[in-house]
């Protein structure tokens, strides 16, 4: 430990649950161990500027009981040095001149590639461990292994959810919920399918280049089966990165996207909810159905919140392996904790070969949990086709042949995953 400098903490990337928690955890082991620890702030967005003021001392006074508050006591940034080299050599610098010998940097796939390709331009005189972040919970680590911050969101997800589900209701309308999840869907099918909404949609399901007819059509119908139930309610929650599964052509036309100086849509900007409320109720209307559908996004609502216990044990763990792991002279790896026992990943088994970057962990839906997931859903399915009175009542409902049901809309069933089979 002589000689190895200061400690400094920086948070990358968007808000999580357990942010605090993790600082809070480092900073007392550190101090604890006789070393001085400071907090960088704003991410890599000023010290990739050179600004070696951009600090907080961090001390256990100031960080006592922070574990049970959401937030960043250091702010956040999604600034990215590794745009250019010489971002990621001042950001070196800075912290070369602020006394630093060892960096925890907090974040999700991106912050974790930024910690890598600063302890490449360090070569050696500066420590790295990353602690993963984010409630994507989509970043490369064993498929029973948490991010932290994931369970919380979900957790305040379910609540928020389940209330819409009384609104539906007690209202008759439907809510197309949207939550956080560009890459992945694990946060969306989380919260879908623990408050039993009537069906969620993840990009994983249907890939890329995907006419958006289909997702309209796949809602459209969720509401007609519905009503040939008897029930005019429901609530569809939707993964905000359905939106990189639609076809870009298909979006140029909408009047709800946004588009650049040059007349471009805006991927980013899109707003999938809206687009998928109007296109569904023109659809429904189309097929003589009048329903009332709201779109409803709660990614912010959740970023911040304070953690559950889960999360404020998980990421006080984490912050303490993170500190011990520098101290014991431990270097670019990644800090996880699996199975109870302290687990260090080394930063060059995050990249995924073919892209560079850091691999993105998705929703496995060919796994027994995303099959029981599609049994629960209200949507239309292979065997509906295989009964004859169902689809003459679902039918019926839209005043519908069954032959003309099955022009329409039996390809919504064509890529549907086989029933599932347990091993007996």
């Amino acid at each position: 430990m002589a000689g190895a400098g200061k400690l400094a903490i920086l948070v990358g990337g968007g808000p999580a649950p357990g942010i605090n928690s993790v600082i809070g955890a480092a900073t007392i082991r550190a101090v604890l161990e006789g070393v001085e620890v400071i907090g960088i702030r704003d991410g890599f967005d000023r010290i990739m500027h050179g600004a070696p003021d951009a600090v907080i001392p961090l001390t256990i006074d100031k960080v006592s009981r922070l574990h049970f508050r959401g937030g960043s006591l250091l702010g956040i940034s999604r600034a990215n040095p590794t745009k250019d080299k010489r971002f990621l050599v001042a950001a070196r610098d800075a912290l070369a001149d602020l006394g630093v010998g060892m960096l925890i940097t907090i974040g999700g796939d991106d912050t974790a590639f930024s910690s890598m390709k600063l302890s490449e331009v360090a070569e050696g005189r500066l420590r790295v461990a990353h602690v993963p972040k984010t409630i994507d919970n989509d970043l490369d680590l064993p498929p029973h292994i948490d991010t932290f911050g994931f369970q919380t969101a979900r957790h305040l997800g379910v609540e928020l959810v389940k209330n819409l589900m009384v609104d539906a209701y007690t209202t008759s309308r439907w809510y197309i919920v949207v939550a956080m999840g560009r890459k992945a869907g694990h946060l969306a099918l989380g919260i879908g399918k623990s408050v039993g909404a009537t069906l969620t949609l993840i990009s994983e399901e249907f890939g890329e280049g995907v006419p958006l007819r289909l997702f309209v059509d796949t809602l459209a119908m969720a509401v007609v089966k519905r009503l040939a139930m008897g029930r005019r309610d429901g609530v569809a929650v939707v993964a905000e990165g359905l939106v990189l599964s639609v076809d870009p052509k298909d979006l140029s036309g909408l009047d709800e996207v946004e588009r650049d100086e040059h007349g471009h849509v805006r991927l980013a900007e899109v707003d999938i909810g809206e687009i998928l409320k109007h296109q569904v109720s023109a659809r429904l209307a189309s097929l003589g159905i009048k329903a009332t559908l709201v779109s409803k996004n709660i990614g912010y609502e959740l970023r911040c919140a304070d953690p559950i216990p889960y999360d404020m044990e998980y990421t006080r763990d984490l912050g303490y392996c993170a500190t011990k792991y520098l101290l014991s002279g431990g270097d670019k790896a990644m800090v996880s904790v699996q199975g109870g026992h302290f687990v260090p990943v080394p930063f060059t088994e995050l990249l995924d070969p073919k892209t560079g970057r850091a691999r993105v962990r998705l929703v496995d839906i060919h796994s027994d949990r995303y099959a029981i997931a599609r049994r629960y859903m209200i949507r239309l399915r292979r065997d509906d086709f295989d009964d004859a009175a169902l689809v003459g009542k679902i039918a019926a409902t839209i005043k519908m042949s069954p032959e003309e049901l099955r022009r329409q809309f039996e390809y919504l069933v064509e890529k549907e995953p086989p029933p599932l089979k347990l091993a007996t």
